[in-house]
């Protein structure tokens, strides 16, 4: 494991810790554990995906990151941005099994509490989409010329 102490205040290192152990064991294979001092980053890597990240050109295509911020840990999952029957999935499921309201931008899924992360729907949400999966939806979007930024 990475050394991630340097990432999230104390209160909440265990809870970012758990949720980064969650993704370990449920991703798929195929993507690369990084991270850049801000956060820690599955992406696809290079020599899987040699077109990379078509923002920024040379780097590996993002998929999920987890970042923590001042008011809560996101967790960044560029899938449920790119499809819609996937984040129709997760809102469902959130809503069925989390008291709390759902907090989330385009792609952030922000966890405000972190004593009420629901890592087992997490852990299924990151199993639901391999690296060519991924692939093809980022591909796709990108082919629809929708000029879709994903770090949003």
């Amino acid at each position: 494991m990475m050394d991630v102490t340097a990432l999230v205040d104390e209160a909440r290192l265990d809870s970012f810790i758990h949720l980064l152990e969650v993704i370990d064991d449920h991703l798929p294979g195929g993507f690369e554990k990084t991270t850049d001092g801000h956060g820690v980053h599955y992406v696809v890597p290079l020599d899987r995906y040699p077109s990379g990240y078509h923002v920024t050109p040379g780097t590996p295509l993002p998929f999920i990151s987890v970042i923590a911020q001042k008011r809560h840990v996101g967790l960044y999952h560029m899938g449920i941005y790119a499809d819609p029957e996937l984040l129709a999935w997760f809102e469902r499921e959130y809503a069925s099994r989390v008291p709390t309201k759902l907090d989330m931008g385009k792609s952030c899924i922000r966890f405000n509490n972190v004593k009420r992360i629901p890592f087992d729907l997490v852990g299924e949400l990151v199993e639901k989409m391999t690296v060519e999966e991924w692939i093809q939806h980022y591909e796709g979007q990108r082919n629809n010329k929708r000029g879709w930024d994903i770090t949003q």
